[in-house]
Parts: C-alpha cells; sequence; structure tokens
C-alpha cells in the first residue's frame, strides 16, 4: 500500500503545509508547472519518492529533470501522468490516440487549475487532475489531492484545500 499526494501548478510557489502533507506521503507525484526548481528540490527533501513532469511553463532546468510523459506502476496500477491532458471526453489530441490505444488505469494531468476525479468508462480508467496548489491563477482555492494505492485499488481519495 502507497500513501500519495498529487499536486499540479505550483507556479514556483511553496509552503510549510505543501510541505507538511508531502512529508505524511509515500510518494509525491507533480503533474507539471513546477515553476522552479527550489519546489521540486523541496518536495524531494520532505519525501520518500518524488515523481514529476514538466508543464508548459517549465524552462530548460526543469526540462532536464523530468520528461513530458512519465508511464509508471505504482503497485498494479498502470500511471500515466503528463501536464496537458484534457479529460475524459475532451482529451488532448496529442494523447488521445495513445489513450486509445494502451489506456492506463489511472490517467493524471494538470494545466486547467481545475480539480477533477472522474472514472472513463470508455477506456476504463480514472482521471485525476488536482486542480492547483500555488498561488498563481485564477483559482480560488488551492487543491491537492491525497489517496492510497493498495494493489489493484485506489481509494481514500480526499481533496486538500487551501485558501489563496
Amino acid at each position: 500500500m502507497r500513501k500519495i499526494l498529487l499536486l499540479s501548478d505550483t507556479h514556483s510557489y511553496i509552503d510549510d503545509k505543501i510541505l507538511d502533507y508531502a512529508s505524511q506521503a509515500d510518494e509525491v507525484w507533480h503533474a507539471g508547472d513546477i515553476g522552479d526548481v527550489n519546489v521540486s528540490d523541496a518536495l524531494k527533501k520532505v519525501s520518500l519518492s518524488f515523481k514529476a513532469v514538466y508543464g508548459n511553463i517549465d524552462g530548460s532546468e526543469i526540462r532536464k529533470e523530468f520528461p513530458l510523459n512519465h508511464r509508471f506502476m505504482c503497485e498494479s496500477i498502470d500511471v500515466w501522468m503528463t501536464h496537458i491532458g484534457g479529460y475524459p471526453g475532451k482529451y488532448a489530441p496529442v494523447v488521445k490516440d495513445q489513450i486509445k490505444e494502451n489506456p492506463p488505469k489511472l490517467f493524471i494531468c494538470g494545466h486547467s487549475h481545475i480539480l477533477k476525479v472522474m472514472n472513463d468508462k470508455k477506456f476504463n480508467l480514472l482521471h485525476m487532475n488536482p486542480g492547483a496548489i500555488g498561488i498563481y491563477g485564477f483559482h480560488k482555492v488551492r487543491t491537492m489531492l491525497r489517496f492510497l494505492i493498495d494493489g489493484e485499488d485506489v481509494r481514500d481519495l480526499e481533496v486538500v484545500e487551501f485558501s489563496r
């Protein structure tokens, strides 16, 4: 069983509240728009395992360290994380064909700053977008997700909210 903290769109912002949640997780996943390596370095210091993808605002330093797409296994769950991915029924063109050909069990993206967790019955996958935990953007509430992966199950999903 793995405790996961999923966040996105920090846009160079990190604080002690985020780091406290990160320190409680077995794995921290960042779905892009990190903004500054100080953010990823801080998360790596407090987490047992850190995975990330780069987003559209990320510069060359972050792009050298993290991929655009990251496909990996967590327990028995096939996970695909990217920054700009869309959501069920409205996937980004660049990922739609790949999802059709080889769907993951858990598809994660960021970018929209809109928290969404949806089942995609057509491709038999769970889609997650943790919203934005940074302070920049149009969102009124900062959000991230905590959940457990236990074998083939994703469970105990919790939305973590902070005010701007």
